[in-house]
């Protein structure tokens, strides 16, 4: 009888301890977080963005990208400035990976010239009315707008104001700003050309396309010399991929220039600093001597 109680003890304490490690590893796994769909490098998990009062994500925000596609789209090492004697590291180019879907812009063959002269000159600069066609030196040098889709990665932010008939985008860089009229079926009601194009836009589901036409063929798409003609229809798409991400992407379609159509890819970060804003950049003070210092020197 002795031995009979002595065994039910033990077979109690066992199943009491037994039972004390289950819930414990029960506790344990509901205190911790679920894991979120993990996603390969470069790429994000599903995600649902928060909406507008219309419906729409909410892409509002300032935004910017961390790259060196504003040096050359395509893959490029690290290299001196235009001018190391002076300035040595300063203005050096930083080596970097393409963003071009493919990794090379298909370039017409005098159009790949072209970009090779472009880049040649790129510091030489010309002004509008000084008879040089095209014109010579890198636009951002000159101050002038960046055009699309070059403002989207610059190394300078972007602000997005969001409403349902139109999306403003200014950019640090001088200023410069574009608007995207909404579900707007006319192309430009002028025949001129614009720095920063004709935007219309539209939604696919929870991504913002812009179709840009009407771009002005001073525009280069970096610092390299890479261009287009002012026959390109760009597409661009942004969609949030994460409260923190969106990703954009360009599509350049210029058959006067390259032999199909291409497309860049990126991210954009929003900027997280407490009462984040958009400074003055305003450049025109600092090329006046570059561009029109021959003009008024005897």
């Amino acid at each position: 009888m002795a031995g009979r109680s002595k065994l039910f003890m033990v077979v109690g304490v066992a199943v009491v301890g037994l039972a004390t490690v289950w819930l414990a590893a029960q506790l344990l796994e509901a205190q911790t977080p679920a894991a979120s769909p993990t996603a390969a490098p470069g790429r994000f998990p599903a995600y649902t963005p928060p909406r507008t009062p219309d419906g729409r994500p909410d892409l509002n925000g300032i935004w910017q990208a961390l790259t060196t596609a504003y040096w050359d789209l395509e893959a490029h090492g690290a290299a001196p400035g235009a001018y190391p004697q002076l300035i040595g590291a300063w203005g050096a180019q930083p080596g970097g990976q393409s963003v071009v879907e493919g990794g090379v812009i298909p370039y017409r063959p005098e159009a790949l010239e072209r970009k090779r002269a472009n880049f040649k000159l790129r510091t030489t600069a010309s002004v509008p009315g000084d008879g040089v066609d095209p014109p010579t030196g890198d636009p951002e040098m000159k101050c002038w707008m960046p055009g699309v889709p070059r403002m989207m990665y610059m190394p300078y932010p972007v602000q997005i104001v969001q409403t349902p008939d139109a999306v403003l985008m200014t950019h640090e860089f001088n200023g410069s700003s574009r608007i995207v009229r909404m579900n707007w079926p006319d192309e430009s009601p002028v025949d001129n050309t614009f720095f920063m194009g004709w935007n219309r836009g539209t939604w696919e589901g929870d991504t913002l396309v812009i179709t840009v036409t009407g771009l002005n063929e001073r525009n280069w798409l970096d610092r390299a010399g890479n261009y287009h003609s002012p026959e390109a229809r760009i597409v661009e798409r942004l969609t949030a991929v994460s409260p923190y991400h969106l990703w954009y992407e360009a599509t350049i379609d210029d058959p006067k220039t390259f032999t199909r159509p291409w497309k860049i890819g990126l991210p954009l970060y929003r900027r997280m600093e407490p009462n984040v804003q958009l400074m003055e950049f305003k450049c025109q003070p600092f090329v006046e001597e570059l561009l029109y210092g021959r003009f008024t020197k005897k």
